[in-house]
């Protein structure tokens, strides 16, 4: 007997309908109607992964996932399943992780019958054949090697090789030719037979759950879902289970040093700690990560920075597998950081141990709740396919009637589980991983799989105990009260809105500002978008003012870190960014508070002082991404020079690369002048801002301008021309 789930917790925004099921065969199904969808989508997972794969056959869970593709007793044909997708207007993509194995696709709407009942032969009759199976290994094979210049494939494989031998973690996931056929051939393996092996004795409906988004109705989706995975076979298979954790004794108190393909150093702090999924109600690490992590004045990387230290901090809990997490915490650092990662470490410790100190707040986890259920309750629609490939996996891990809300929506304050939660972010149960390539010269050890240079060391007993008994500075203090918390989620009234007014029009004009105005009428959200480019004759000039005006922008954007973090947990976002013509500045999200942010960010973009300190800091971290991206795969610099081709003016980056030796600080300072003595601002707001709203917005950006003393003539202005290229 089919059961039913017809409670599933959704956003008030979210007009889609929803409906669980548990099939007789015990495959948990998540069915969603979207009436106003084009696509549909569909996503399967089952809950094995890479640390399932065999003795002696590291990638196979991997492999398994390709060769699913290739044939089916239905569906013979090697092609079958994405030909009919790219014929009708579909793709399909699917990726192993630890723990799970999932394949999703997106197709027309009208066509999601027949897709499904291609993707359902996987779990039911794959072929497997001889022939598939020999060229597949290839596709493996070179889809490692594409990832053998991918410095977060490389480090995650330094982790995992380093952790304890005796884990499954350890081995090596996504398989090459080694170990999917050289290896197995020495030891007397038949790969494919161990695919058939792997796929009966994993591929069972009780560890599956599937998603299905579709215009159809839920009964219609139902009948779907029954006919098409009802007969896939419950084999009653057990979860596998890993006893231990990857970072046992004999990995922790460590440093390590690895060296990176790209010029980028970080410290990574790792943290083994115990799986609390079940308490996704209160979620003790999500508390913990927002303190960590958080930006703003009396924060951990507020006083990393105001040291030069780090520009950039995250924290993050990784729920690995069943009975495995990692609790991480990442540092970007400076040339100046580099040289202080024992004390980095330290103030780490140091506002880790004020936390102990302030015990667990529950108007902190309170403001924590109420930023995730803004968030949650105005989250803007993904793409099918991206939405279903998201929600199967949870759908394994959680209640069907909490699929959409888990570690979202907290509602049980448990100050005891972020104490214990606390307890393991100790020296003594950590173990550090500093990348730099400074490291290159004394680095005495080659990771087997990617050849990541890299040397491993005990951390001193002397300094895990300084660690431990790290006293908190007086300048580390827990936050505020969020300003930027909405007090109203008001639709303005729309009076002045013509039934014709589809397009934005000019509301305002003047020689210095021109605002286009279009009041939203069809989503009927507390959201708003104001963007305004500030244009300049002198943006683009030379390679120079170019180089200046990206410093600049960085600059700007590090100056505002700590005031624009607390609105942009309150879903209110701001972007500044250098275009060919000037600055672009954007500030979009819930509207109430709007208008405390624009301020700001005016404010400091005008009048923003720099030191000499801090100006080089920036433009070598500057000058550094320029490096890594001369340095990129041919395809990404050979899209750069197409769009090269197609400008009237522009710098290729090689040339501002090449010219970055003649910046100067007092070059600098001079740039930003001219740069605001001849500005023309073009701006459109639309959203949830009638004119009287748009109105008070252009007289808050007037009132901080800069008095300019000549207007543009309209000719200047236009500016945004691609260039006809010629015959050949």
């Amino acid at each position: 007997m089919v059961q039913i789930f017809k409670n599933i917790t959704k956003s008030p925004k979210d007009k889609r309908d929803y409906r669980g099921l548990i099939l007789d065969n015990e495959l948990r199904v998540l069915l969603i109607s979207d009436p106003k969808t084009d696509k549909a989508a569909a996503a399967l997972t089952v809950n094995v992964g890479q640390l399932s794969d065999p003795n002696g056959l590291d990638g196979l869970a991997h492999f398994l996932e390709h060769m699913l593709f290739l044939g089916t007793e239905k569906y013979p044909r090697e092609n079958e399943y994405n030909k009919f997708l790219s014929e009708n207007g579909g793709i399909s993509n699917a990726c192993t992780s630890m723990e799970n194995t999932t394949f999703y696709f997106d197709v027309l709407h009208q066509h999601l019958t027949s897709a499904l009942d291609i993707f359902s032969q996987f779990f039911l009759a794959p072929l497997f054949t001889e022939d598939a199976t020999d060229r597949e290994v290839q596709a493996v094979n070179s889809e490692h090697e594409k990832n053998l210049a991918n410095d977060s494939w490389r480090l995650h494989q330094l982790e995992r090789s380093t952790s304890s031998k005796d884990h499954p973690y350890s081995k090596f996931a996504s398989g090459n030719l080694q170990t999917l056929v050289e290896d197995p051939k020495k030891n007397g393996i038949n790969v494919r037979e161990a695919l058939l092996k792997f796929h009966r004795d994993y591929y069972s409906s009780n560890i599956m759950s599937l998603v299905i988004l579709g215009k159809d109705s839920l009964d219609e989706l139902q009948e779907k879902a029954e006919n098409k995975f009802g007969t896939i076979e419950n084999k009653r298979v057990t979860l596998p289970e890993w006893p231990g954790h990857p970072l046992g004794p004999e990995q922790l108190k460590k440093k390590i040093r690895a060296v990176p393909i790209n010029d980028s150093q970080t410290l990574v702090i790792t943290f083994p700690i115990p799986d609390m999924r079940q308490h996704y109600k209160s979620n003790p690490y999500g508390y913990l990560r927002f303190l960590i992590s958080h930006a703003s004045s009396g924060s951990l990387l507020s006083a990393l920075k105001k040291r030069g230290w780090s520009s950039h901090l995250s924290a993050e809990c990784n729920s690995v597998a069943r009975g495995i997490s990692l609790f991480v915490v990442n540092v970007y650092l400076t040339e100046k950081g580099l040289d202080n990662v024992d004390n980095i470490v330290d103030l780490i410790f140091q506002y880790i141990n004020l936390l102990r100190q302030e015990n667990p707040k529950e108007w902190i986890f309170k403001e924590y709740a109420e930023i995730n259920n803004i968030s949650f309750r105005f989250k803007e629609k993904v793409s099918p396919m991206e939405y279903v490939a998201n929600v199967v996996v949870d759908l394994l891990k959680y209640p069907i009637d909490d699929v959409l809300t888990a570690e979202k929506l907290l509602s049980e304050w448990k100050p005891e589980l972020i104490n214990q939660a606390m307890e393991k972010l100790t020296p003594d149960n950590c173990r550090i991983s500093i990348v730099s390539k400074k490291f290159e010269s004394i680095a005495d050890q080659t990771e087997k799989w990617y050849g990541t240079k890299y040397k491993i060391e005990d951390i001193p007993s002397e300094l895990i105990e300084k660690w431990k008994n790290a006293k908190p500075i007086g300048e580390l203090k827990l936050p505020k009260k969020n300003e930027f918390i909405p007090s109203s989620f008001d639709i303005l009234p729309d009076n002045d809105i013509l039934p014709d007014d589809i397009h934005p029009t000019i509301i305002y004009e003047t020689k210095f500002v021109r605002v286009w105005h279009k009041k939203d009428d069809e989503f009927l959200l507390p959201k708003s978008n104001l963007i305004f480019e500030m244009i300049s004759p002198f943006a683009n000039k030379h390679q120079l003012c170019v180089n200046y005006l990206h410093i600049y922008v960085d600059l700007v954007n590090d100056a505002l870190t700590e005031y624009s973090y607390d609105a942009s947990l309150a879903s209110l976002f701001y972007r500044l960014a250098a275009t060919k013509f000037g600055l672009v500045v954007k500030i979009k999200g819930l509207h109430d508070k709007q208008h405390i942010l624009l301020t700001k960010v005016l404010d400091t973009l005008i009048n923003l002082e720099v030191d000499e300190e801090r100006y080089e800091i920036f433009k070598e971290s500057y000058e550094r991404n320029l490096q890594n991206y001369v340095a990129q795969e041919p395809y990404v610099l050979a899209k750069h020079y197409q769009s090269a081709f197609l400008r009237e003016i522009i710098w290729p980056k090689t040339e501002l690369l090449k010219c970055t030796n003649h910046l100067t600080f007092y070059g600098f300072k001079d740039f930003i002048k001219q740069f605001f003595s001849s500005i023309h601002i073009e701006c459109l707001i639309h959203g949830n801002a009638n004119k009287a709203a748009a109105q008070k917005l252009i007289k808050l950006i007037e009132s901080k301008l800069p008095k300019i003393p000549f207007p543009w003539s309209p000719e200047g202005l236009l500016i945004c021309r691609d260039m006809k290229l010629k015959d050949g």
